[in-house]
């Protein structure tokens, strides 16, 4: 298997966390958060227990479905790549009659569309920014925080492209430098940010504020352009370009909140109502 590329995606209100395989043009999806929306059930454990019950279950009755399983990294709540039970979409029709639940035919019919859309993607890239811009205009989000919100990820990109091609493994690697990037300018880490605005397995950057977003951006592109300068190569150098980026848009926060008196890392988010649990975050 080549190229594995995770990203997240929702069902309902549920992010369902995903890779593409480009080399076959099949996605793995992970099996708790499909089995989570299934149970319409919020809370990981909880889901990834029913998983385990029906997974011994399945095997016991000598089912193909468990075999049918893989074992791929995705990103766990604390922000690492961590090994979960993934599935291509056919094996996942087969797994959802095997869980009572209401949400059985709009899964199949949701999994068959994804499907699909990624055919349209391949052929027209633009499609993708159009699906992400309608999806958060769904969900809340103004045209401003739409703008900076895909801005930010551009600059992400070309982040992520410069770690590529200098010696920086995707996946762990990756989410070491993001971790002292966010926390240098925010000071939280990646984790200690969700849990402030009550988030599980969401994507951070999903649920920032826009000045959040700016900030975040700013590090980013800070530390690509001193890698740059620096020609960092490997994990040592790119942690130091990563501080150092950091370092200059915690300056920026530093002296915005000195003159407004309000904390640059907020608690809200962009959650359901009934799951909302924000907190008000501090000052660092």
């Amino acid at each position: 298997m080549s190229a594995l590329l995770p990203s997240a995606t929702l069902f309902e209100q549920h992010q369902i966390r995903r890779l593409y395989d480009d080399a076959t043009e099949t996605w793995w999806f992970s099996v708790i958060d499909i089995v989570a929306a299934l149970t319409e059930q919020p809370e990981y454990q909880a889901a990834r227990n029913y998983w385990k019950v029906l997974k011994h279950r399945l095997a016991q009755e000598g089912s193909q479905l468990v075999t049918d399983c893989n074992r791929l990294k995705l990103p766990a709540e604390d922000g690492k790549m961590r090994e979960t039970d993934v599935a291509r979409a056919e094996t996942l029709l087969r797994l959802v009659q095997s869980v009572p639940s209401p949400k059985a035919e709009p899964i199949k019919l949701w999994l068959a569309k994804v499907g699909y859309e990624r055919m349209q993607e391949m052929a027209d890239p633009s499609l993708g920014l159009d699906r992400a811009r309608d999806l958060w205009r769904k969900h809340g989000r103004s045209e401003k925080w739409i703008q900076q919100r895909m801005m930010g990820q551009e600059t992400r990109n070309k982040l992520t492209d410069y770690w590529k091609e200098h010696a920086i493994k995707e996946g762990e690697e990756f989410a070491i430098l993001t971790n002292i990037i966010h926390q240098e300018w925010s000071g939280v880490t990646v984790k200690d940010h969700k849990n402030i605005k009550g988030l599980k397995t969401q994507n951070l950057r999903d649920h920032m504020t826009e000045a959040e977003l700016i900030f975040t951006a700013l590090a980013e592109l800070s530390t690509r352009q001193i890698a740059e300068s620096e020609q960092a190569t490997g994990m040592p150098k790119n942690k130091v370009a990563a501080r150092k980026g950091g370092g200059i848009a915690k300056k920026a926060r530093l002296e915005l909140e000195q003159k407004t008196g309000k904390s640059v890392v907020s608690g809200n988010n962009f959650l359901p109502p009934g799951r909302k649990q924000i907190t008000k975050g501090k000052k660092k």
